[in-house]
């Protein structure tokens, strides 16, 4: 009967995890909110990109730290911690588009929200793997599929939101832009489901394991598991480092101009030039939006189906596939082979689904390697990588656009290349 309610309780906690990620998620729709904000207060791209570079480098790091407060506190305290940061920052973005600051859009957004984000991330991850030893990529997959899905609700919702909370005066000026009141609902949103559904994590009692379940001689178990001090000295674990790097590098850079990107196919396609109308305007930016709500849903879709998969053929070999084909896309992109709008959602939804499926498949090949026991830890510091190509990926496609998707493709191959020398560390020796 014990074992028959701890079976139902990490089901619960799977629910609870998705429902955080959902919310966390949402960030990937950023690009939404970028060209109102550059309107409304005169702000340049660069400017505006910062806070989506500064927000990625910080989620990173948040999540290296929070994954070792998971190994010492517990996964409640730390998704907790998440949450409320994550509402609070939403709110102050909030108010820094009302004032008109970037700094405190910046701080907001770029820093606290991201310091909660990333803290409700790894939790989720680090609790799942140690509930599921039988589900290790199936249940990864599903947690991380809310965080790509998270941005279809907002990359749909967000635009609409904007739009009919926007003020304008008798002549027809923008004097507000509808984005502050979008974060202020959103924060709050995110404070009572995230914090809430952070009261159903607990991890496993010690040594249990499901019912049946006998681990695999390929993986390392709970009691040959690599500390953090040990999975770092070996160059698997910086492999491991470089494949996520490079794949969410990628990955990031198109998301951070995915709406704009999208924006400029629909116009060249329906032969928009010149100064549009207000209701061309709206069309415009409600077909980037869709662009943006489709790719969230495969960013999604490919966390659950490449993570599931790579429990049938292994990891490796579901990178090996990720990179080249990626890689192949990018290149059709930038010679100009995927010109139009509807091929574009096609491209962009596969090289989401390939973004999010590096994400899902990570913590389960990283587990694999080292072991589940101090996995917080080593995957937590393991997403450092996410920083990294936080600043890589979307100062890339920023600052050199019209090269930006060839060095994408480079990259990816790259990561090809480190994918297809990886092996896997030999265990250590129970003691």
């Amino acid at each position: 009967m014990a074992n028959e309610n701890l079976e139902s309780k990490r089901w619960l906690i799977a629910g609870a995890a998705v429902v955080i990620q959902l919310c966390l998620g949402t960030v990937y729709a950023w690009s939404v909110f970028k060209n109102p904000l550059m309107k409304m207060h005169g702000w340049d791209g660069k400017t505006v990109q910062y806070t989506f570079m500064i927000l990625m480098g910080i989620i990173g790091l948040a999540a290296a730290f929070g994954g070792t407060l998971v190994d010492k506190k517990g996964p409640r305290f730390v998704a907790t911690i998440g949450g409320i940061l994550f509402g609070i920052g939403t709110l102050i973005a909030g108010y820094a588009d009302q004032v008109g600051s970037i700094m405190l859009l910046y701080l907001g957004f770029g820093v606290i929200a991201a310091l909660g984000n990333g803290f409700g991330y790894v939790t989720p991850i680090a609790t799942l793997i140690r509930w599921f030893p039988d589900k290790r990529g199936l249940v990864t997959g599903l947690a991380v599929m809310g965080f790509g899905a998270g941005a279809f609700f907002m990359g749909k919702i967000a635009p609409a939101m904007i739009k009919s909370f926007q003020q304008l005066d008798p002549t027809g000026t923008v004097i507000a832009s509808g984005v502050s009141t979008t974060w202020y609902i959103w924060g709050v949103i995110f404070l009572v489901l995230v914090t809430g559904s952070a009261q159903m994590f607990k991890n496993p009692p010690a040594g249990w394991l499901p019912k049946g379940f006998t681990p695999a001689k390929t993986t390392v178990s709970a009691a040959d598991s690599f500390t953090f001090g040990e999975a770092v000295k070996t160059p698997q674990w910086w492999m491991l480092w470089s494949m996520l790097c490079l794949n969410v590098s990628a990955g990031l850079g198109l998301i951070s101009q995915h709406s704009p990107l999208a924006q400029d196919i629909y116009k060249k396609t329906m032969g928009l030039t010149g100064d549009l109308t207000p209701e061309q305007v709206a069309i415009v930016a409600a077909a980037g939006g869709t662009v943006v709500a489709y790719a969230a849903i495969f960013n999604g879709l490919g966390r659950l189906f490449w993570a599931k998969i790579s429990d049938n053929i292994g990891r490796k070999m579901v990178f090996l596939i990720m990179f080249a084909t990626q890689a192949i896309l990018y290149v059709l992109v930038a010679k100009g082979l995927v010109a139009t709008y509807w091929p574009f959602i096609i491209a962009s939804c596969y090289l989401l689904a390939c973004y999010g499926g590096g994400f899902a498949t990570m913590p389960a090949f990283a587990a694999d390697a080292f072991g589940p026991a101090y996995i917080g830890k080593v995957y937590g510091f393991m997403l450092t990588a996410w920083s990294t190509a936080g600043v890589i990926g979307p100062f890339v496609f920023e600052a050199f656009k019209p090269q930006a998707l060839m060095i994408a493709a480079g990259l990816l191959t790259a990561g090809f290349c480190i994918a297809l020398v990886y092996k896997a560390p030999q265990g250590k020796k129970s003691k």
